[in-house]
Parts: C-alpha cells; sequence; structure tokens
C-alpha cells in the first residue's frame, strides 16, 4: 500500500509546483547602468562699482526727561517741532522726513534697599534724506542747534542703486567666467555652458547701529573694481563724502570640457 502511495503524493506536489508558478530555474540579474555625469568646475566671481552719492540719510534722536510726563513729551515736542521747521527751511519734502521710532520709559535707579524714579524718558528718532550735498554741512549744524542730542547715522547713497546693481552682478558674472576659463586652460580643459548660477548676498550693519530701533540692513557684495568719474568734493567746508561702493558676488558652476 505505501509503494503506491508514494508515487502518487509525488506527482501531486510536482503539480503544485506547476500551478503555484514555482520554478527551480536558475534566476539571472541584469545590472543597471548609469549615465556619467559631466565634469564641472565651480567658482565665485565678486565685483565693485564705487559711484559717487547724491543723497545724504541722516539719522536722528531726540530725548528728553522730567518727572512729570507731560513736561517730558513737551519738550520733546518742541524740539522735533524745531527739528521740522529747520527741514522747511532747506525746503525738504515733507515725504522725506518721517519719524522712525517713539518711546516713553519710566527709569528708576538700583538700590540696595529701594528704587528711587528718576524720571519718564521719552525717545524718537527722526530720519531725513537730503538730496542737495551741498547743503549738508549747513543742516546739520542747524539740526544740532534745533536740540537733536543724538545722531544715530550719517549714510550716504545713491539713488542709481538698482541700475548699479545689476551692473555689478553683470561684472561679477563676467569674472566667473573669466575665472572658470582660465583655471580650465592650466588643466588642458575648456569651459562649457553654465550648469548653476547663484547670486551671493551679504549682510551688513551700520557703524551706528546701536541706537533705539536700531536695525540690520542689506548690501550687496570681488575681483572687478569700477569707477565712477571723479567724486563729489565741495568749495567750503570739511565734507568729503567721496565715493561708495556696490558689491556683488556670483557662484557659477560651468561644465569641463576636453580640449
Amino acid at each position: 500500500m505505501k509503494s503506491k502511495l508514494f508515487p502518487i503524493v509525488s506527482l501531486a506536489l510536482i503539480a503544485l509546483f506547476v500551478i503555484s508558478g514555482w520554478t527551480f530555474a536558475p534566476q539571472t540579474t541584469t545590472p543597471q547602468t548609469t549615465a556619467s555625469s559631466p565634469a564641472t568646475i565651480t567658482v565665485n566671481g565678486e565685483a565693485e562699482i564705487r559711484v559717487v552719492p547724491d543723497e545724504v540719510v541722516l539719522t536722528l534722536g531726540v530725548e528728553t526727561s522730567n518727572k512729570n510726563l507731560d513736561t517730558a513729551r513737551r519738550e520733546n515736542d518742541r524740539i522735533v517741532a524745531a527739528v521740522f521747521a529747520v527741514t522747511k527751511k532747506y525746503a525738504i519734502p515733507a515725504e522725506r522726513v518721517q519719524t522712525d521710532y517713539i518711546a516713553i520709559e519710566p527709569r528708576y535707579e538700583d538700590r540696595y534697599t529701594e528704587r528711587a524714579f528718576i524720571g519718564y524718558f521719552v525717545n524718537k528718532t527722526i530720519v531725513i534724506t537730503l538730496r542737495d550735498l551741498s547743503q549738508f554741512e549747513r543742516f546739520y549744524s542747524d539740526v544740532l542747534g534745533a536740540g537733536v542730542n543724538y545722531v544715530h547715522g550719517v549714510q550716504f547713497r545713491t539713488t542709481a542703486l538698482r541700475a548699479n546693481r545689476d551692473k555689478a552682478r553683470d561684472l561679477a558674472l563676467q569674472a566667473a567666467r573669466e575665472k572658470a576659463t582660465a583655471m580650465a586652460a592650466a588643466l588642458g580643459q575648456e569651459v562649457g555652458q553654465p550648469i548653476l548660477i547663484q547670486e551671493n548676498q551679504n549682510d551688513w550693519a551700520s557703524g551706528y547701529g546701536a541706537w533705539w530701533g536700531g536695525r540690520w540692513g542689506g548690501s550687496m557684495t570681488q575681483n572687478v573694481i569700477q569707477n565712477a568719474s571723479g567724486g563729489w568734493l565741495p568749495e567750503d567746508g570739511s565734507l568729503a563724502p567721496g565715493q561708495i561702493s556696490v558689491k556683488a558676488t556670483v557662484t557659477v558652476q560651468f561644465e569641463m570640457k576636453s580640449k
């Protein structure tokens, strides 16, 4: 009986393998091939344009104090009104004069046994843009005489910043290609098409950064320097703003090719 069952069981198992799709054939795999990436070179290009400024921005502070809050506020308002009168004297448009920061703070002395009240301190910041640089020294003297007791910043600028920024960036891109071409040639290679272009921008802080409501500002950021023709120098007085710089830095990745 046993000898008759063995062939039947064997045939049944073989049929099960066939129905289930099992196979004893050896598996073969085909290795995947990846296309090789092109050789590249990555360089930085920097440029700077020096421009004669055509405006100056003054950030001025007025601080008053008194144990009576109304007295401190009235005195502050009086000085600010005197500063506004000076701006009208020099025909500075209202849109170039603004109150940028206002604060009222009670202050106390620190003592071991008590905190004595010093008074109320009222602070205001006035930002004024002067376009006629020949008036700068006289205007500066007059606003100080009006009662301004803090000068938070004097910044010479150009109204053509956008045009000069674009020009600096173009020069930086040109500098990047020139640098890449020279480096590739030293290795017996040639530069192909750009693969990646990135504009870099650095932040800067004003030298007068520790003012009430002080803040960080943005700037542009060299192996190319282009000077503006001449510089502004007054016939009288000691002010010489000279030139300001507009900088740009880019990172460019080029394809490398054999000669």
